[in-house]
């Protein structure tokens, strides 16, 4: 979730302590940073009065800062707030609630704690010998972690690991093959992670008090921004997330699989293609190693690394102007695709091609998992996710995780997804994953093509088009490709805005953000026989709707109401209204404007354009495109 979703989402009070750290690093940068200055003085200084968007630029504007002042913090902070960090910044754990923390940190503790007792007892029966064996190794970096924990001690001063001797340590550690999993069980030896009731508790609330986490105490929920998940990352030096090394390995054969798990020591023989991809993973091995060493023999040359690289690139069907001429340019190139890719792929499908993406998978998946067990393609989601039980799994609250339509088809194995591929009819030919998002990028692209029958109700013209719907998904339909439409014409969305103003019995449409503090109330309103005309129903939702934006601090600027048509009453009550502002557009009306905006290189369009009351000219908005 993006810290401006963060933010709106929250009171004053449960993001006050991210906001008293920001106003203190404000301070220190103001007068090295003109920039910082002119926006401060713009807002009178008064950061605590900002709205969620200025506060994320102020962030961004002294992300160095933040990331100095959090590495001298956590420095001091002790190994529970180290295993914590790797839980909270892992997929899936940028929203949870407290007590589902605390359970995947009792877990997560059991393991560490079972892998540092195996180590340990493998380094003392180990022989002495020159070797160069895995427990050699063990044993080597043991003993120098050990140096480095007590030198300290010498000293007077409390034991700990300073970053400088971390970074040491961590080069030998990747020298020496051993994953972070390891290193992280041999620190355990010398410094106890807590297991103890309260050790999540208070560790929360000392990353809260850093401004670090958000905790919001109705829900009891631990919310962690993706752009401080990305500076955690940073300082672990891991560059790309578990979901993207996934991918990687996906195109790997077992023979580079095999490699990579002899070079650490991990066990080769009857282990299936899903675990190995598994224990890599989990192992936390640093994506560097993986590619630039580990899965190639020690005889091969540099030509086919390069070439090897090149096909990981058309694989994973990343476009790029050039390929780059050296290993290391191929390898910049495959990360940074992978760190950019959440937003290009959840423009790849619509809020409806998404939903029926899920849905799909969910009838066509027939997978069983040698590590768990049989298990449905929910289950799956859940288990690769770590996401509990009680949560309800939907795109909406997969959007708010970052996990894209591709992130899910990542999930299956390459034998499964083109189970699914086939099971759904598609051709065999191409990328299997590609073509299922495709099958769905077409299909919505006959919604919006029959958009004003769908707006009618017209059952007989949309079979007629081929598309497959009942009359009683109409209505959803027509709400989910409105909100496409303008996503396509390059509106924000506000998703986190418009739940948080739902209730159980009004929910509103779509909310388009203007500004930072100005907002658009979208209502789409299908109608089967005659114009639309339910204006006292209609304008009692979207007052109601404009109450509760206002109470959050946004201001709403229009309120839009797209209907096949509207009655000559509806028109003259909107015109009349003087509580709220009301423009009115037909579907047709906003398909051509669509159309109009899709035909233009370059499109002169603003969502101003939607402001200017009564019913609007379609005709003369595309004309003016």
């Amino acid at each position: 979730m993006k810290l401006t979703q963060v933010l709106t989402a929250l009171n004053q009070i449960e993001k006050s302590k991210f906001i008293t750290c920001l106003d203190k690093l404000c301070s220190s940068a103001e007068s090295c940073n003109i920039d910082l200055s002119e926006r401060l003085s713009k807002m009178n200084k008064h950061i605590k009065d900002a709205s969620g968007s200025e506060i994320t630029i102020l962030f961004n504007a002294v992300e160095p800062h933040y990331k100095a002042h959090i590495t001298e913090q956590l420095a001091l902070a002790g190994p529970s707030i180290t295993l914590l960090l790797n839980i909270l910044t892992r997929d899936g754990n940028g929203v949870a609630r407290a007590s589902w923390v605390e359970q995947l940190y009792s877990r997560e503790w059991e393991s560490m704690n079972t892998l540092s007792l195996e180590i340990s007892a493998a380094i003392e029966n180990a022989a002495e010998d020159d070797s160069f064996s895995r427990e050699h190794r063990l044993r080597i970096f043991k003993d120098c972690l050990e140096v480095a924990y007590t030198n300290d001690l010498k000293s007077n001063r409390e034991a700990r690991i300073s970053d400088d001797e971390r970074s040491v340590l961590n080069k030998l550690a990747a020298h020496l093959k051993i994953p972070q999993e390891e290193v992280i069980a041999i620190e355990h030896i010398f410094s106890p992670v807590r297991a103890d009731k309260n050790a999540v508790e208070e560790g929360l609330q000392m990353l809260r008090e850093l401004g670090i986490v958000f905790i919001n105490r109705k829900r009891l929920e631990v919310l962690i921004p993706d752009e401080i998940v990305n500076i955690l990352n940073d300082l672990q030096g891991k560059r790309l997330l578990d979901k993207h090394v996934v991918r990687i390995l996906r195109t790997m054969t077992d023979g580079e699989l095999a490699n990579i798990l002899k070079k650490y020591g991990k066990r080769v023989r009857n282990v299936s293609r899903p675990k190995r991809i598994h224990v890599i993973v989990h192992a936390g091995i640093p994506v560097e190693n993986l590619l630039l060493e580990d899965i190639f023999n020690t005889e091969d040359g540099l030509n086919k690394r390069k070439e090897r690289l090149k096909q990981l690139i058309q694989d994973l069907d990343i476009t790029t102007d050039r390929l780059g001429t050296t290993v290391e340019e191929r390898f910049s190139i495959i990360i940074d695709s992978l760190k950019n890719a959440s937003e290009r792929e959840f423009l790849t499908l619509s809020v409806s091609g998404y939903n029926d993406l899920l849905e799909a998978l969910e009838s066509n998946f027939e997978g069983s998992s040698t590590i768990s067990g049989d298990e449905n393609f929910t289950q799956r989601i859940r288990r690769e996710f770590e996401l509990e039980d009680v949560e309800d799994l939907n795109t909406d609250r997969l959007r708010a995780l970052g996990v894209t339509p591709h992130d899910l088809l990542y999930l299956l194995s390459n034998e499964e997804v083109k189970h699914v591929r086939d099971k759904m009819g598609l051709s065999k030919r191409g990328n299997p994953r590609l073509l299922i998002i495709d099958a769905f990028a077409s299909a919505n692209d006959k919604l919006i093509d029959n958009y004003a029958a769908l707006a009618r109700r017209d059952l007989a013209a949309l079979k007629e088009a081929g598309v497959d719907i009942s009359e009683a998904d109409i209505g959803s339909k027509f709400e989910e490709v409105t909100k496409t439409i303008f996503e396509e014409l390059d509106l924000s969305i506000d998703e986190e805005l418009r739940k948080s103003i739902n209730t159980a019995k009004d929910k509103a449409d779509i909310i388009i953000s203007i500004s930072e503090d100005d907002v658009i109330i979208g209502e789409a309103k299908t109608c089967k026989n005659g114009d639309f005309a339910k204006y006292s129903t209609t304008s009692r939702q979207v007052k109601a709707y404009a109450n509760r934006c206002e109470n959050q601090g946004r201001r709403v600027a229009q309120v839009l109401i797209i209907a096949p048509s509207f009655s000559r009453d509806f028109v003259e009550s909107a015109e009349m209204d003087t509580e709220v502002n009301i423009s009115l557009l037909t579907a047709e009306g906003l398909k051509l404007i669509h159309d109009a905006y899709g035909a233009k290189r370059n499109p002169n369009f603003s969502a101003k354009l939607f402001t200017k009351g009564g019913l609007l000219k379609a005709e003369l908005i595309a004309k003016n495109i």
